[in-house]
């Protein structure tokens, strides 16, 4: 482990603020982050969440812990508007479609798959569902119920939540009062076989028209949305773990019923470190597909939007959702991604730069300062936009060395290019695929200058210019193809 691991620090919405990250177990991480229930797209909002994650997983990995990293499929049991009543988001997706519900989930995972891929998002460890973890639902169900803090009501399971307040404080995370929440919600009492309308469901009843369904020791039916992560997370991570991350929306109530549930069955705060991403905005609003103003990631990345200039690579949307700070509300617009893909090939066309710098026999600055830069932005809780910031600094220095203002030694030169590699591709898991389509853009530009002249000459009948151009590309690796719909180019391996 390098020196800066030990000055990693951490935002903890349990505590409201930055602390000192101190494993449970020496040099090991267990992380586990709420996954998307797959009844449709992902949406570019739960893909900030899932990157400003990977950021996390690839910094503690960087600094040499081994990180058990654990993010579910919600597959069961998330009832529509997160609530106890109403139909489970992919039964509705099936009846609507009439297909099977694990043809839903198995599409929309793949796309969920398919999409974190192209952002280049390492895998979890572990990707457990709802439906394989039945059995330890059911369970974890029976143990509250013999805590006390668990009641069952015509085939449905509750937790009671103004039981479990009397002793725990069910609220700390998201900072609500119970007492708040009952006045709030006193006007709803009687409209629910729930004691209150504050206590959440643990397993639901199954009526005759849902088709998930499981027996269990209160008759057939499904788990309750929190419970599932609650069984998940302990099951792989042990009863009380390092990080509990998921966007900032489901602090409340889900992350809220999560405590509370550990909390009942292990007697202790399941979670040291709580971490929330927060939300995505397009063009200043909320994004709903309701109003129209919303985006899917591949019609960012192919353009077939009403709502962007122009496509964006999968990596320009990562560097601009990488310039913001996990934590702070972030707006996607054409011009901020358009800014963010100068940026980036800023950033990736100082990187080639930097590996045909000359070398010298003594540096003229200290590059020691500017990678304990990269670590201090990070280890200030994962600040990725200070970090790229430093990044622009560098290739600063880096067009410095290039045009002799300034030297460095082939170690410095050594160091730098190990160090910057490290933290652009590694850390940040970005690649040179959208520098890699924009150079092919300029060659597509310079040939069609070239066709062009080579099509004047052979016009005027100076087959010696024509055939000058021709072979002179073939030399190069590229090689005309005269068609009767023009000219057109490829590239010889």
């Amino acid at each position: 482990m390098s020196e800066t691991t030990s000055s990693l620090h951490i935002f903890n919405s349990l505590s409201g603020k930055k602390e000192p990250f101190v494993p449970i177990e020496d040099k090991h991480v267990g992380m586990y982050v709420c996954g998307p229930t797959v009844y449709s797209n992902v949406h570019l909002g739960n893909c900030r969440t899932f990157i400003s994650f990977d950021l996390v997983f690839r910094y503690l990995k960087h600094l040499g812990y081994s990180v058990r990293y654990v993010r579910n499929i919600t597959d069961a049991g998330h009832l529509e508007h997160d609530a106890d009543e109403g139909e489970d988001r992919i039964s509705k997706k099936a009846r609507l479609e009439q297909i099977e519900p694990m043809e839903v989930v198995q599409r929309y995972t793949v796309d969920f798959h398919k999409t974190l891929a192209a952002f280049n998002t390492l895998a979890p460890n572990i990707e457990p569902t709802a439906t394989g973890h039945i059995i330890e639902q059911i369970e974890i169900v029976k143990e509250i119920i013999a805590s006390g803090y668990a009641y069952e009501v015509g085939g449905s399971v509750y937790f009671d939540v103004e039981k479990f307040n009397t002793t725990n404080t069910y609220g700390a995370l998201s900072g609500r009062k119970l007492e708040d929440m009952i006045h709030n919600t006193r006007a709803l009492s009687g409209q629910s076989e729930k004691k209150a309308p504050q206590d959440f469901a643990l397993w639901k009843k199954a009526e005759p028209q849902h088709i998930m369904r499981w027996p269990s020791p209160w008759g057939d039916g499904f788990p309750g949305w929190h419970l599932e992560c609650t069984a998940m997370s302990t099951k792989y991570l042990g009863d009380q773990f390092d990080i509990h991350g998921g966007g900032m929306d489901l602090k409340f109530p889900h992350h809220e019923c999560e405590i509370a549930q550990a909390k009942a069955v292990n007697k202790k705060n399941p979670v040291n470190t709580w971490m929330h991403a927060n939300m995505l905005t397009l063009n200043g609003k909320k994004m709903a597909k309701s109003t129209g103003n919303n985006i899917l990631p591949n019609e960012l990345f192919d353009g077939s939007n009403a709502l962007l200039s122009k496509p964006f690579s999968p990596d320009v949307t990562k560097f601009f959702m990488l310039q913001a700070h996990y934590r702070s509300v972030l707006d996607l617009s054409s011009d901020a991604l358009e800014a963010a893909e100068k940026g980036y090939n800023r950033l990736i066309n100082g990187i080639k730069l930097l590996s045909q710098l000359p070398q010298s026999n003594e540096s003229s600055v200290d590059i020691t300062k500017s990678i304990q830069a990269f670590y201090d932005a990070m280890n200030d809780d994962f600040n990725s936009p200070v970090l790229i910031a430093e990044l622009f600094e560098t290739v600063k220095l880096i067009h410095r060395v290039s045009e002799g203002e300034d030297k460095l030694t082939a170690s410095d030169l050594e160091t730098l290019q190990k160090t910057i590699d490290a933290f652009v591709f590694d850390v940040l898991g970005l690649t040179l695929d959208a520098s890699s389509k924009e150079d092919n853009a300029f060659l597509d530009k310079a040939l069609d200058v070239l066709i062009e002249m080579r099509n004047q000459a052979r016009a005027s009948k100076d087959f010696a210019t024509s055939d000058r151009i021709r072979d002179a590309l073939l030399e190069k690796g590229i090689q005309l193809k005269d068609g009767k719909d023009g000219t057109s180019y490829s590239l010889m391996s």
